[in-house]
């Protein structure tokens, strides 16, 4: 199913963006000279994301008046969630220096429908156990993600962690077996059980689930850095562990069917903090 939509119908008002659609966007180099204005690359669009360089003299630099992780090169990362609003607010403050501010100007999308042969809880479950296992693999899954590393991943060009075809798009609203639930945050690889999938990015293994999810099945996060990481779940098997730093193009696990799966396929999820982002706005076309 394809999700239609303007995404490459991108726009930043006060400033000239690089795009890189629809692929990556190369991060800048490290000898690039900073301005009295912003450097950005990205994809200005619901589910997208931007690699900045801040202007000289930038102390803090903040969106919609949330501060942004600011690397010594003067350098961040920022995205925009599936559902963000049509603009967002960039601001660096300079000390005695004026504040630099851009207007970005995020591109609405149209999502699709999805229909999936799965219930929408496993059916060996009663709804109260269901409940109280899953209050416990969430608490585990927001603890995961906030824990802070020194991954440099989010610098990267993105690249895929499995090759197959594209069986569910981010953003599409599931129907399961005729019951409504929450979009698909993630995207969907078909391909054999055992098939390996690597890392899309440096970074470093926050979770890596002992036993299966209920939905999730055995998942694994991994963090990028700057508050990004990539979830990947229904693998058959994990071949690292909690800790683990990882490079990219490393083999990270064996994609599979547990948890809630009609098929054996990877599911990769992005996240920025608390936005869900659309895994095909990181990576070249195939």
């Amino acid at each position: 199913m394809a999700i239609c939509g303007a995404v490459g119908a991108v726009a930043l008002l006060g400033a000239s963006l690089t795009l890189a659609a629809p692929g990556p966007a190369v991060a800048p180099p490290a000898s690039i000279m900073r301005g009295n204005d912003f450097i950005l690359v990205g994809q200005l669009t619901q589910g997208g994301w931007i690699r900045g360089v801040a202007p000289v003299g930038t102390q803090l630099v903040a969106i919609d008046g949330k501060p942004l992780g600011l690397s010594p090169d003067g350098r961040f990362f920022a995205a925009f969630d599936r559902d963000a609003t049509p603009v967002a607010d960039l601001i660096a403050r300079r000390g005695d220096l004026p504040a630099v501010r851009k207007q970005l100007a995020i591109a609405p999308r149209a999502w699709s429908i999805e229909r999936v042969n799965t219930p929408f809880r496993p059916g060996a479950l009663p709804d109260a156990d269901f409940l109280r296992i899953r209050a416990g693999e969430l608490v585990q899954i927001a603890t995961a993600r906030s824990l802070p590393t020194a991954a440099a991943g989010w610098r990267m060009p993105f690249i895929w962690p499995a090759i197959g075809r594209i069986s569910g798009k981010f953003g599409a609203q599931r129907i399961y077996q005729g019951k409504p639930g929450a979009y698909h945050a993630g995207l969907d690889i078909a391909v054999a059980a055992g098939t390996p999938y690597v890392a899309p990015a440096d970074g470093v293994v926050v979770l890596a689930a002992s036993s299966p999810f209920t939905l999730e099945g055995n998942l694994l996060i991994v963090d990028h850095g700057m508050g990004l990481s990539s979830a990947f779940l229904h693998s058959a098997r994990l071949a690292v562990k909690v800790g683990d730093r990882v490079r990219q193009g490393q083999v990270l696990g064996y994609a599979g069917m547990t948890g809630r799966a009609s098929g054996p396929h990877l599911h990769w999820a992005l996240k920025w903090r608390e936005a869900r982002l659309d895994p095909l706005l990181f990576v070249a076309g195939r």
